[in-house]
């Protein structure tokens, strides 16, 4: 798209909230009004308020003061799906793709150009858009730093200092009643959050879903920490995590939601294992949705500062269907059809899971 055609954009946020999202809508919403002039446009609510229609006009006033407020101000949803949506017709209800209706109300207000925030799942419906003809250039976001692509999302950070702080928090406890205290942290299917967080922390015991545990191994590392006079242990697991030739631990489905499987449980599954095996006083303390609330640290605040002035930088210079990513220490792009339905997970060789190991850590296999 030429430069002089570009005169309206939109922008949303899909899937689950974390901290920056509001320092990427700021730094589009200004960069777009103070270096290009365009009309700013905020879908409400992500995919939801995109089929509802809820778009609504985004002023330079709006966004201001909003760098170091966590959440998002356009609201979010990671239930809803344009191309298998819910529509009750003769008295019962069928997945129905609306994308169509999606983009006649970008039409109906000559929005040019989508800017979409999101994750894995959020970027594949983005995908889908491109390829019916929309321009759209993605942002990457999600605090489990799974989006295939790019080395790091916004988010991720704030949720890993989080964690950590926690975790710090938790040694005091474990070690005045002496207990294996089990730490559960966010993460889907990808364990960056429980990687960076527990070799932050010191903790004991690492478990990732990439590396399914040994039962054994872990309840005799505890042992051997008790043996040697160590009162207490701390394990840090992802909630992905499941046992050697074992399954994830489900806490629920949601049904209609692009991606219904909710995952939970696995601190209280291992606690319990380890206690019965042991005998040693087990808790299990889980962080949940904490990680995605907050101020965003200076690392996020600033990444998507730059990730939201890129995304327009882009469609000024008429690129479209792009996902901004921070790859070797810079910014640039790659197509979004390259990185729809995949995720990016924790290497097994990864040099933080050498060095953790090194300095006594144990990841149960």
């Amino acid at each position: 798209m030429a430069k002089a055609r570009l005169k309206s954009i939109a922008v949303m946020t899909g899937g689950g909230d974390c901290p920056g999202l509001n320092a990427v809508i700021r730094a589009v919403t200004k960069t777009a009004i103070n270096d290009h002039g365009l009309t700013v446009w905020g879908i409400q609510d992500g995919y939801l308020g995109f089929i509802e229609n809820r778009i609504e006009r985004l002023t330079y006033e709006q966004t201001s003061n909003i760098l170091t407020v966590g959440g998002t101000i356009l609201g979010s949803s990671n239930t809803s799906n344009p191309f298998q949506f819910p529509v009750a017709t003769g008295g019962r209800t069928q997945m129905t793709d609306v994308s169509d209706c999606c983009i006649e109300h970008l039409k109906e207000r000559n929005i040019d150009a989508l800017v979409c925030i999101g994750g894995d799942g959020t970027m594949a419906s983005a995908a889908k858009f491109a390829k019916k003809g929309l321009t759209v250039i993605g942002v990457p976001k999600t605090i489990d730093n799974d989006l295939a692509g790019t080395d790091v999302t916004f988010g991720f950070d704030t949720a890993v200092t989080t964690a950590t702080e926690a975790i710090d928090k938790v040694h005091t406890t474990a070690s005045s009643h002496q207990r294996v205290m089990i730490v559960e942290v966010m993460g889907r299917y990808a364990g960056w959050i429980a990687l960076y967080a527990g070799a932050a922390s010191g903790a004991d015991v690492i478990i990732l879903p990439e590396i399914p545990y040994k039962l054994d191994t872990v309840c005799q590392y505890v042992i051997g920490r008790s043996k040697k006079g160590k009162r207490f242990s701390i394990i840090v697991v992802s909630e992905g995590a499941k046992e050697k030739g074992g399954q994830m631990v489900v806490l629920k489905r949601v049904a209609n939601s692009p991606d219904p499987i909710r995952l939970g449980g696995i601190g209280e599954k291992l606690a319990e294992d380890i206690n019965r095996q042991t005998g040693l006083d087990c808790r299990a303390v889980v962080l949940g949705h904490i990680q995605r609330g907050g101020t965003p640290t200076p690392h996020d605040r600033t990444l998507a500062t730059m990730f939201g002035h890129a995304a327009i930088e882009l469609l000024a210079a008429g690129v479209k269907n792009r996902l901004v990513v921070w790859n070797g220490g810079g910014i640039s792009s790659v197509p979004l059809a390259s990185i729809a339905g995949k995720i990016k997970t924790v290497p097994r060789n990864h040099t933080l899971i050498k060095a953790a190991k090194a300095i006594g850590a144990t990841f149960g296999v």
